[in-house]
């Protein structure tokens, strides 16, 4: 933790007695961890949390699911409990590429900021925008923004970033994806050029090295695993099949595991709506959230997930990063990712805070390419299953279904299997059927599913502007 400049610090696990108090964190602060029920820091924010409050610029180089977001939001509220707010001025911007990450990031400040008087505002797309400027106006500690909203509000005049001390560039490989940097780079020149600026990333690809070289100074680098590899506490299969055996072959997998909670990603919006509606025909709790949903439908889900009320859900890659949601067991990829470092992403949503997660990947021959680019970008070679490698649409080549799943309402027994088979008999009838059904109101899109305009539900509790008492 001496390293200074562009040495990487890098921690590959805890020190078995550092706990959050050594850390220079205020007793306000200690007290909501506390009762938040966190006792001992993650390597990164054993490591990131000194130097952000010595005030050092760094760069984080951490995996989904390893604390990172604490490792900022934390530090951050004891520096900006010293200072008043300016209308129009907010004392500190954190950057995030999606609405919900930007929510997520708000939450915390709502979770451990209790104790705090702190001021809180976000500007995401689809909020009213009149609201967003009236926050603005009472002057704010924190900003959560996403860069196409904060430069509309900029170019409008209606917020200035003289004032700003504190930028966090956060998840940005992720910005890099969805076409941010030009953003970022413009937002960065209109902050004071002595500002404090840390920088997350789960990868550092060339473009995200220029960015920090540019935009950092002497940055402490904090790496708590080699960039894109995949957890260790995640057992990797790739489950052969074809592509009409993609359901059936699924199906076996969720019934011959033991599954709490489990995530599908698909590559398209419609393929997530026709997976789910499928699942729900077999009587499996499932349900999605794509970039088609509005935001209140997709909170709603959401909560649903978590409460237990459905224990799969479908979801396209707009969930696939920064969706924190405890004791998800299981992650099946339905499509190979177009793009490795999304594998990383996914897959990342099980085996968090030190438990243990499978993930499954449908892979079918048109997959060898994507399979290869993810396994030399990770450097791991994934355990091949040969249970489904003949699959089809009539099911050749599949293992019976074991009994005891959980992915229903409870475990099957011997006795309905005759009915099992009834059932999947008639759905592959109904598969060679000829199709009849009307058609869509508008046609299937085949695009990738990309970041939404707007935010169009009711707003929900906790992005309130303030927050602390």
């Amino acid at each position: 933790m001496a390293d200074v400049g562009r040495r990487a610090v890098t921690y590959s696990g805890h020190d078995d007695l550092m706990k959050f108090a050594d850390l220079g964190l205020s007793d306000e602060l200690l007290r909501a961890v506390s009762e938040a029920g966190y006792d001992e820091p993650t390597p990164i924010q054993a490591g990131a949390i000194p130097s952000v409050l010595m005030m050092r610029d760094m760069i984080g180089i951490a995996q989904t699911g390893t604390g990172k977001t604490a490792s900022f939001v934390l530090p951050m509220i004891d520096i900006l409990a010293h200072g008043r707010t300016r209308a129009l001025m907010p004392r500190s911007l954190i950057l995030e590429p999606t609405r919900e990450l930007a929510a997520q990031v708000a939450e915390n400040f709502e979770k451990y900021g209790k104790y705090h008087k702190l001021s809180m505002a976000l500007l995401i797309g689809g909020v009213q925008m009149g609201d967003q400027i009236k926050a603005l106006e009472k002057g704010v500690d924190v900003l959560i923004a996403t860069p196409g909203r904060l430069m509309d509000l900029f170019e409008r005049g209606k917020i200035l970033l003289t004032g700003c001390n504190l930028l966090v560039i956060d998840e940005a490989d992720r910005m890099l994806d969805m076409g941010f940097i030009p953003d970022i780079e413009n937002i960065c020149t209109k902050l004071p050029a002595n500002r404090q600026t840390l920088l997350f990333s789960a990868t550092m690809p060339p473009p995200i090295k220029k960015l920090a070289d540019k935009f950092l100074s002497n940055p402490k680098t904090i790496e708590v695993a080699r960039p894109a590899t995949a957890n260790e506490n995640i057992a990797q299969f790739l489950v052969k099949t074809s592509e009409r055996g993609k359901r059936e072959t699924l199906r076996g997998l969720i019934e011959d595991e033991d599954i709490a909670t489990a995530i599908i990603f698909c590559n398209r919006k419609t393929t997530v709506r026709e997976l789910a509606k499928s699942l729900q025909r077999h009587r499996y709790r499932a349900g999605e959230i794509h970039g088609d949903m509005d935001q209140s439908s997709r909170i709603a889900e959401l909560d649903r997930f978590k409460k237990g009320d459905i224990n799969i859900l479908v979801a396209s890659d707009v969930a696939a990063r920064g969706l924190d949601v405890k004791g998800v067991s299981h992650v099946f990829n339905f499509d190979a990712p177009w793009h490795p470092d999304d594998y990383v992403h996914r897959i990342g949503r099980t085996g968090r805070a030190g438990a243990k997660g499978r993930a499954f990947t449908l892979i079918t021959p048109s997959d060898d390419e994507a399979i290869d680019n993810i396994q030399k970008l990770t450097g791991t070679k994934i355990e091949v299953l040969g249970r489904s490698e003949t699959a089809s649409d009539e099911g050749e080549g599949e293992a019976a279904p074991k009994t005891g799943g959980r992915g229903r309402r409870g475990g099957r027994k011997a006795k309905d299997e005759p009915k099992r088979e009834a059932r999947k008999e008639d759905d592959r009838r109904k598969e060679r059927a000829p199709k009849t059904e009307a058609p869509r109101a508008r046609p299937a899109r085949r695009d990738d599913d990309g970041p939404d305009d707007g935010w169009n539900g009711p707003m929900p509790d906790f992005l309130s502007v303030g927050f602390g008492s």
